[in-house]
């Protein structure tokens, strides 16, 4: 499950990419590490059917009979979207594209004893592309961390599918489910859900590479 991704790359990347016009997160950072409960940059439609970069936070509503407690701590890796909980979602309204450079993954082959696992970086190849995860995002409020009490959230996720034979040695349960061109950012963001539902899947054998962590982990993420 991927819980850890980085963004290198320019907001102006992200506006030429996607075809947005507005930019409301005031994101520019050189390099962000996002991680679960953190906010980030996601585009999307807005109201008004233009297309924006909107900042919201890593982790959809959790299903009910999976919520352990008075927190959601919410879902960030959506796989079986035929499930009633996730179906609501699925419209191009509740889209979102998220862009990233590399992505991480747990590779506990490569543990050392008494140590932590690391994780294994991949990146579209070694340049670091940018690249987009399809999401799904959503308002929400609720309690996210108890000492925070309940608060108004825009939420997002993203889908994952089986993994190809660059991800699979490493994590053979599942991959995000990647989009590498406009032409994909526009059909998942405006297209109906028998149009779209195809690029559930994962990308071709050549289409990642692993690369070394980037160079800044953890050193910048949205207040």
């Amino acid at each position: 499950m991927c819980n850890l991704y980085n963004i290198t790359t320019t907001r102006e990347a992200v506006l030429a990419f996607t075809r947005a016009l507005t930019d409301r997160a005031g994101w520019n950072a050189p390099s962000l590490d996002v991680y679960p409960g953190t906010l980030a940059p996601i585009v999307r439609q807005s109201a008004d059917g233009s297309r924006e970069i909107a900042s919201a936070t890593w982790g959809m509503p959790t299903p009910p009979a999976f919520i352990k407690g008075n927190y959601d701590p919410g879902v960030t890796n959506i796989r079986n979207v035929n499930s009633p909980h996730w179906r609501r979602w699925l419209a191009p309204a509740s889209r979102c594209v998220v862009p990233f450079t590399s992505f991480a993954e747990p590779d506990p082959a490569a543990k050392q004893p008494g140590g932590r696992t690391p994780n294994a970086w991949f990146a579209g190849d070694e340049s670091r592309p940018l690249m987009f995860f399809a999401g799904f995002w959503t308002a929400w409020k609720g309690v996210r961390k108890v000492r925070d009490g309940e608060r108004q959230y825009e939420l997002y996720g993203f889908m994952t599918t089986a993994p190809n034979a660059v991800v699979a040695p490493i994590h053979p349960k599942a991959m995000p489910a990647i989009l590498k061109t406009p032409e994909e950012v526009d059909l998942w963001l405006t297209g109906e859900w028998d149009a779209v539902r195809h690029l559930q899947r994962p990308l071709p054998d050549d289409g990642l590479v692993l690369v070394e962590p980037p160079a800044s982990i953890g050193a910048d993420r949205l207040p």
